[in-house]
């Protein structure tokens, strides 16, 4: 399945427009990643932790995105935009939403 940015895809012809949709994940940082991610704010550096949870739920994310594309007969998905919140108590959860159109091209 292609999943781009852009509006449209270079080469392709856009055949059928399925419609808008999304895909979302939600994930809760620990107590312990907590600590360390403090612990590297203090020294410097980047925090290989949050940075693999970043990674995961963005994958998540364009993964639902593109079975909800699969669901509705598409084979691409266009326009996608990417869009990151921390949420719930303390900010203690980080959520990735990917949206886009569904589409089929030829």
């Amino acid at each position: 399945m292609l999943v781009t940015t852009t509006p449209s895809i270079e080469g392709k012809r856009i055949t059928r427009y399925c419609g808008v949709i999304s895909g979302e994940a939600i994930m809760g940082a620990n107590l312990f990643k907590d600590l360390f991610a403090g612990i590297r704010d203090l020294v410097g550096g980047r925090s290989a932790t949050y940075e693999r949870e970043l990674q995961r739920a963005r994958e998540i994310a364009l993964k639902e995105l593109q079975e909800r594309a699969v669901d509705l007969g598409a084979n691409a998905v266009v326009g996608v935009d990417l869009d990151y919140e921390v949420l719930g108590e303390k900010n203690g959860m980080l959520m990735v939403s990917a949206s886009g159109t569904a589409v089929v091209v030829e």
